[in-house]
């Protein structure tokens, strides 16, 4: 693949390991998806090593079904100095039919850096037709919201004082979960988020037929490595109707210390099914401490934030 590559897809069936509890792909296996079309097309453009930044505002749609023709395309539309912004959907459909309907859509922020894993330059990008320059200028449009709702989530504080529902799952990362640069792949990271988030809703609604339906705010911090002690912690700040709005921190470190240290923040949402696969009623929350009723108007906040950005798109 030449240096300089605007646009790359992926093309792969669905497979049975793929699926979650509902019977479809699960939200965090389509995550890793995006994250690796990402990659594949940041590295394209850049000619080295990437490594994912930040993630935002990806809306599942509609289900990916098992056995599904799945295309996932990155396209390159806006370029920093080191930064990428990449443009990612995910299709899929039935095989036999050909016809692909678009399941999700979001947008990436890669670094490329060097060897020593500082940052380093990338190719200037040129938009080259009216599509493209529509496609960066919603890039740029959305950076100053992306500050905003980055702020918003660095700003909060987890404490023990919050009473919330809460999930920690610890593990090693193990050799398996390696990119190309020796570190943890950044689509390993948000499937595990989107696993202790799952724990999370299982626990909170009795039923493990739980979906992800948005996952947006996912920053990340510092590499994390192969070999480190992992925690994932999620924890319940808002329920809706039929919604339940998860944050959770990815933290990581020697196993021979116990020193954890941030490595990634998001925020995901989840909705509880019924046997026929519709929406129910979710379970409702009350937050009884100051730092719950706060964590709860930063969701709320966020909610609001994200209608921003959604009104901001103006991707065809």
């Amino acid at each position: 693949m030449p240096t300089g590559t605007r646009e790359l897809t992926l093309r792969f069936l669905a497979a049975p390991t793929d699926a979650g509890y509902s019977g479809n792909v699960s939200g965090g296996r389509v995550l890793e998806w995006i994250d690796k079309a990402g990659y594949a097309a940041a590295v394209g453009w850049a000619g080295r090593y990437c490594v994912t930044a930040y993630v935002g505002n990806v809306r599942f749609t509609r289900p990916v079904e098992v056995g599904d023709l799945v295309e996932a395309t990155g396209r390159l539309v806006h370029a920093g100095r080191s930064s990428m912004h990449v443009l990612v959907s995910v299709s899929s459909g039935n095989p036999r039919e050909g016809h692909l309907t678009e399941a999700t859509e979001c947008l990436m922020i890669f670094v490329a850096v060097d060897e020593d894993g500082r940052p380093t330059p990338v190719p200037a990008y040129t938009p080259e037709t009216d599509e493209e320059r529509r496609w960066q200028e919603a890039a740029v449009a959305r950076i100053a919201l992306r500050a905003d709702i980055e702020a918003a989530m660095g700003a909060q504080t987890y404490s023990e004082d919050g009473t919330a529902p809460r999930t920690v799952l610890r593990f090693l990362a193990a050799p398996t979960d390696v990119n190309w640069g020796g570190k943890v792949h950044g689509g390993i990271v948000m499937r595990w988020i989107d696993e202790a988030a799952h724990v999370l809703a299982t626990s909170w609604t009795g039923s493990a037929n739980n979906v992800a339906v948005y996952s947006g705010g996912v920053r990340f911090y510092r590499p994390l490595r192969i070999g480190h002690l992992v925690e994932v912690e999620a924890r319940l700040l808002l329920t809706g109707d039929s919604s339940m709005h998860i944050s959770v921190h990815v933290r990581s470190g020697d196993p021979a210390t116990g020193d954890l240290e941030l490595t990634t923040h998001s925020l995901i949402v989840f909705v509880p099914l019924d046997e026929s696969g519709r929406a129910v009623t979710a379970r409702p929350w009350v937050p009884s401490s100051a730092e719950d009723v706060a964590l709860r108007d930063h969701a709320l906040e966020l909610v609001e934030m994200r209608n921003r950005v959604d009104a901001e798109r103006h991707i065809p």
